[in-house]
């Protein structure tokens, strides 16, 4: 069975012939995005929770959020946090995705499959588009693994719409923590499926860890003889700039900016890959500080992880750290550097 490889011809076959399906079924026509329910994958166990796009006419598609972090960035999304022109949706979901585009859109490795298939798609919205969403990796090709369970994915979410057109009130849920779940039963080679109510897990945090500060890096700190002056807006974002590094799948690089309240003087900032950033942020931000011999009054910060992040830099150095709602010379700055990149 493939589990990081490409897709073999017989996935590829099984996953077209489900997505031809599905767009053949339109549960669109029926269902809205807030229509969600699961469908556990027989092999890892994880349930990917559904939602079926369409309903306003313009994106058509199915995705599959992994798990409770998947659930968790779709629920983001649909509250409205990220508006249609926001790069942050790229950033949370955890999903993978059938959708139904137009043919410009595709990359040549998806026109090849299509090829060696023998398939033939007309018009807009009719290719079929198959990815995997990772947070802060690009969009990127399948694997045999995920192809597989793609295909379940759309065979259930048929199965599923057919039956709540039938009747409406099938995915209200009997507590409002629980969601409805297809889930596989093994019978012999093959496996037949269940309904049944599941409560997610609460997804594990994505922020940093809160890991104490090296004690010599704040030691330094306090002997750097910092004057201090001005207020300093601080915020962590990835920047929708791929690094494309050889043989790897690419990624957004996650930054941190400082900017002066005052005079919007880009003060600071740093790139580095998310996984890394709590291990060489703290190094390079004391080096910092020690090369400009200043330090700020206080920290405006609109996010709690940026605020515990920066916490015992701002203890050791008694300055102060002020929560706000929104940071408008940083998030100018923020503009023109997206507008540059």
């Amino acid at each position: 069975m493939n589990t990081n490889h490409t897709p073999s011809l017989q996935e590829w076959k099984a996953l077209y012939d489900a997505a031809i399906e599905f767009k053949n079924a339109a549960p669109w026509d029926w269902m809205h995005d807030t229509d969600i329910f699961g469908v556990q994958d027989p092999v890892s166990g994880e349930t990917g929770y559904c939602c079926i796009m369409g309903a306003a006419g313009e994106h058509y598609a199915l995705g599959v959020y992994s798990g409770s972090e998947g659930l968790e960035g779709l629920m983001r999304i649909l509250s409205g946090e990220f508006s249609q022109s926001h790069d942050g949706v790229l950033y949370v979901q955890k999903c993978l995705m059938a959708s139904f585009e137009d043919r410009e859109y595709l990359q040549k490795e998806d026109l090849k499959q299509i090829k060696t298939m023998g398939l033939k798609f007309r018009g807009a919205n009719a290719w079929p588009f198959f990815r995997n969403y990772t947070p802060g990796l690009v969009p990127w090709y399948l694997t045999g693994e995920e192809a597989r369970f793609l295909t379940l994915a759309l065979q259930q979410a048929i199965e599923v719409s057919l039956r709540l057109k039938k009747d409406p009130g099938m995915l209200i849920r009997p507590s409002s923590g629980k969601f409805f779940v297809r889930a596989p039963v093994k019978q012999g080679e093959g496996i037949s499926w269940k309904d049944e109510w599941i409560e997610p897990l609460p997804p594990e945090s994505k922020d940093f860890p809160a890991t104490p500060v090296d004690v010599t890096l704040l030691n330094r700190l306090k002997k750097a003889g910092l004057q201090k002056r001005g207020i300093w807006e601080v915020d962590f974002f990835f920047v929708p700039a791929p690094i494309w590094e050889k043989e790897k799948r690419p990624y957004y690089p996650y930054m941190s900016l400082m900017v002066e309240h005052n005079s919007a003087f880009i003060l600071n900032f740093q790139l580095e890959k998310r996984e890394e950033f709590a291990l060489k942020f703290p190094e390079k931000f004391v080096s910092f500080l020690e090369h400009v011999k200043i330090a700020p009054q206080a920290f405006l910060v609109k996010r709690d992880e940026v605020g515990r992040f920066l916490e015992p830099f701002a203890s050791s150095l008694g300055i102060k750290i002020k929560m706000v709602e929104s940071l408008p010379v940083l998030e100018e700055a923020q503009r023109g550097m997206r507008g540059f990149i």
